[in-house]
Parts: structure tokens; C-alpha cells; sequence
């Protein structure tokens, strides 16, 4: 515990605020209510995972991550079984049996990892191989269906209506953008059809705060795709992205509010509007929104496999051709030896870790030089790549010991959002089709939602440093 990064941390939020101030609209317009208030619920959020809750965290995460466990059911039963390395049964083990692995060692060195050892005392490797598409994708299926079926139910429905007031009344924001900034913890652009009969009357400042929600928080349907990478070393995981999307929600009205701040009178300011009631006969019975559910959660899981595919291959081919500027340093040419030697460490990774790199420090990750450009890599990838890849990276550094907890920690609560180039055009197009006579207006908005989206997912990872005394309950250890 080093109390300097927790003081970084509490400055970095004032930090991010003048950021935001200083690329605003109009910066003789400051609403101190929304950012007094929406600073202060993040800070009482903090105060409750971190200092007061751990507990609450630690058993919503038993709760999730027992749902998240049986979401695997069907991915089993589809691409599992005892001989399958895309989905493994957690109860066979492959590979040569105790006789075969006696003799290896017996004949061997003192310890070989072999395939078919179990994770045990001794970390031995499992042996199986972790296949994103078989693994991680089906639980979005599985999550877009429960959330419907959910709504459905009308169990979702009165706590979005809860924290929409309690957006509201502190705030003083909007009805309708309290609603769905409130919808957005669990749902992603969907949450603008709630409010789809206030849209078209809309200040320029209410949209661009509902798109900033969009971005800075992350659907229900893929928590179970990105817990899934930290929870074998992180228990707790899944509590702590749940809190950081309703953490980010406040942060997301502060900053949208200081890039565009309200400068007309919104029809909803006196309440929260009520979600539109459906005719009872059109509904869906349950059976219904589950399967529809999962079959959006399809066409999700499917976008989420085109987008990596089309992205990380982008990605590749441009580092293909810094590394072939970066062999010039081997060049006969003397005059070209030192452009090769330039792109020794360029890569489009390393540009974009020196971009967010200011940012990175104001979270207070770390003051360790190493583990600091570490984690502005990580958090500058998402721009590029999509959270899927860092968050990987991420497991990866954790389990291996490569980065220390308070890292750790900050930077998953940060890549906690759809920040990213590949949910522009997600979030942007579908917010236009339900208001086509303003979407170049929207489509004007969208960057800047884009970035108090970003800023306010780094503010999200500042609540996290300001509260992480080092206690070992926040990680489920």
C-alpha cells in the first residue's frame, strides 16, 4: 500500500474533469450539481465495495459466478465431452493415465508437465485449451436469454427504475436520460428504447449523454465473457465489473455533461418517465423471450467473433509492416539503419500505450515505470482491438505474477465498457435508425460520446485507486 497513488488517484479524477472541461462546447457552462453529485455516488459506491462491502462483492460474485457456471451447460453438451479439447468435462482428465505419468516423471526430469494433469496443490497444467469461441462465446448467448427473459418478468424493470431516480434526484439530470443511463447497467444500446418516445425532442446534451452511457458501461450479455478471463486468479471479478458498469453510469453524465453541457431545457426534466407498457397480447410469453433472447445473444456473439477476426487481423498486418521497416536496421543501405532502428519498438500497440499514458498515471496504478507502460498498453489496445484481447492479456499477467494486484485491479475496472472503435458504428447507427432526422447530429456526437465514455471508464479505475488499501478480501483471497 503506497498512500501517494491513492492521492494520484483522488487528483486524477479533478484531472479527468479538466480534460473533459477543456475540449467542452462551451466551457462558460458548468452544471457543479451533476459533477458534485455524480463524483459523490461514485465515491459512495467506492465506499462500499472497497471499504464497508467487501463481503456483498464477494458473495454477489459466489451468486454470478454459479450462473456463470451453468451457462457452460450447453456449450458442454454441444462441442464437450470426454474427448473434446474445445469444451472440456471438468471431470475427466486426458491424457496418459497415473501409471503413464509415473514414468514420465520416473524417466524424466523430476517434474514434466504432461497432459491430463489437473490444476491441484501443486499448479500442475490442466492440459486443456481454452478456445474463445467454444468457450467464452455460448455464455453470451446465454446471458442475452436470461436478461430477456428477465424483462420479461418484470424483474429488471423496477431496479432500472430505482437507480434512474436516484440519477435524477441527485443529479438533476433528465428523466429520460436517468432512465437510460440506469437501463444501459444492463443492456447495451436497447436501453434507448425505453425512452424511444422522448428521442426525437431531445437536447443535443441529453443524446450525447445517452450514447456516453452506451460506451462507458457494458451489457449484462458479455459480463460473463470477460469474467471469465480473470476469475480463475481474480474470484471476485464478477462483482467488481458489475459495480464498475453502475460506477461508470455517474461518471459518464459528469463528463458528457462537461464536453456538452445543457444549455436548453429538456422535456423530462420533472421525473422519470415509466418504461412503455406492451400489449399483453403481443407479449412474449416466457418460453418466447428466453429463446429470442438467445437468438439476439447469436447474432451478438457472432459480431463480437466478426469484429476480432477483421480487427486483430487489421492490427496484424500493420505491425506486419512496422516490423518490416524495423528489418531495415539490418539494411546494407547505412542511410536507412537508423529509420530501422526507430521502428525497433514501434508497433501500433506501443502508439497507442503512449497515447493513453498520461491517463494511465492519473488512475494511479502505479509508479513502477514498467508496470505503468504495461497497463497504458492494455488500456490503449481497447481503442483498437475491443476489450476481448486485453482483458486476455490481462488473466495472463495476473497469473503469472506479472503485474501487482493494485494494476490488476485498476485496469479491470477500466477496460470495464464498450470504448472502442467496433461499438461506434453499434451504438451510432442504432441510436440514428430510431431517430433518423437527426442522425448526422448523432453521428456528429458520436466521437464525442466516445471519448467521455473513455474518460469516464478511467474515472471508474480512479473510485478503484482512491479505495485500494491493499486488503486481501476485495480479491477473494
Amino acid at each position: 500500500m503506497n498512500p501517494l497513488l491513492n492521492l494520484i488517484s483522488l487528483l486524477g479524477i479533478a484531472g479527468l474533469c479538466t480534460i473533459a472541461w477543456l475540449g467542452s462546447e462551451n466551457r462558460g457552462v458548468i452544471r457543479w450539481k451533476v459533477i458534485a453529485w455524480g463524483i459523490g455516488l461514485q465515491l459512495c459506491i467506492g465506499l462500499i465495495v472497497f471499504v464497508f462491502g467487501p463481503q456483498l462483492v464477494e458473495g454477489l460474485s459466489t451468486f454470478l459466478n454459479a450462473i456463470l457456471d451453468a451457462s457452460e451447460a450447453g456449450a458442454r453438451f454441444l462441442f464437450g465431452g470426454p474427448n473434446s479439447v474445445l469444451v472440456s468435462d471438468p471431470n475427466f482428465a486426458a491424457g496418459p493415465g497415473p501409471a503413464g505419468r509415473w514414468i514420465a516423471r520416473a524417466i524424466g526430469t523430476p517434474y514434466v508437465a504432461v497432459p491430463g494433469d489437473r490444476i491441484g496443490p501443486d499448479n500442475i497444467n490442466p492440459g486443456f485449451t481454452y478456445i474463445l469461441a467454444f468457450r467464452a462465446l455460448p455464455q453470451v448467448i446465454f446471458f442475452a436469454g436470461l436478461i430477456s427473459l428477465l424483462y420479461r418478468l418484470n424483474i429488471i424493470q423496477p431496479i432500472v427504475q430505482l437507480f434512474a431516480r436516484i440519477f435524477q434526484k441527485t443529479m438533476g439530470i433528465s428523466g429520460a436520460e436517468s432512465l437510460a443511463g440506469a437501463a444501459n447497467i444492463f443492456v447495451g444500446i436497447e436501453s434507448a428504447i425505453a425512452i424511444k418516445p422522448y428521442l426525437l425532442d431531445m437536447t443535443r446534451s441529453e443524446l450525447c449523454a445517452i450514447l456516453s452511457s452506451c460506451f462507458g458501461s457494458i451489457a449484462s450479455s458479455v459480463l460473463a465473457l470477460y469474467a471469465g478471463f480473470l476469475r480463475p486468479t481474480f474470484p471476485t471479478i464478477t462483482g467488481h465489473l458489475v459495480s464498475a458498469s453502475i460506477m461508470t453510469i455517474p461518471a459518464c453524465f459528469v463528463l458528457s455533461k462537461l464536453l456538452v453541457p445543457e444549455t436548453e431545457e429538456p422535456k423530462t426534466m420533472g421525473g422519470v418517465p415509466q418504461d412503455p407498457e406492451e400489449d399483453l397480447e403481443q407479449r412474449p410469453n416466457p418460453m418466447d423471450s428466453l429463446i429470442g433472447g438467445a437468438l439476439d445473444g447469436v447474432k451478438m456473439a457472432v459480431g463480437i467473433a466478426a469484429a476480432l477476426i477483421a480487427i486483430l487481423g487489421m492490427v496484424a498486418l500493420i505491425n506486419l509492416l512496422f516490423s518490416s521497416l524495423a528489418s531495415l536496421a539490418d539494411s546494407q543501405v547505412i542511410i536507412l539503419q537508423p529509420l530501422g532502428n526507430v521502428f525497433q519498438v514501434i508497433t501500433l500497440q506501443n502508439i497507442l500505450g503512449a497515447l493513453f499514458l498520461p491517463l494511465t498515471f492519473l488512475t494511479g496504478v502505479s509508479l513502477n515505470w514498467a508496470e505503468l507502460w504495461q497497463a497504458s498498453v492494455l488500456i490503449g489496445r481497447r481503442l483498437l482491438e475491443t476489450n476481448i484481447p486485453p482483458y486476455q492479456a490481462l488473466a495472463q499477467l495476473n497469473a503469472t505474477g506479472g503485474i501487482s494486484d493494485r494494476a490488476m485491479l485498476i485496469v479491470s475496472y477500466v477496460l470495464c465498457g464498450f470504448t472502442h472503435f467496433a461499438s461506434y458504428g453499434i451504438f451510432v447507427g442504432g441510436l440514428s435508425s430510431l431517430i433518423p432526422t437527426r442522425s448526422s447530429e448523432v453521428s456528429a456526437l458520436g466521437l464525442k460520446a466516445l471519448w467521455a465514455g473513455t474518460l469516464a471508464t478511467l474515472m471508474t479505475g480512479c473510485i478503484a485507486g482512491v479505495f485500494d488499501f491493499g486488503n486481501p478480501m476485495v480479491f477473494g483471497k
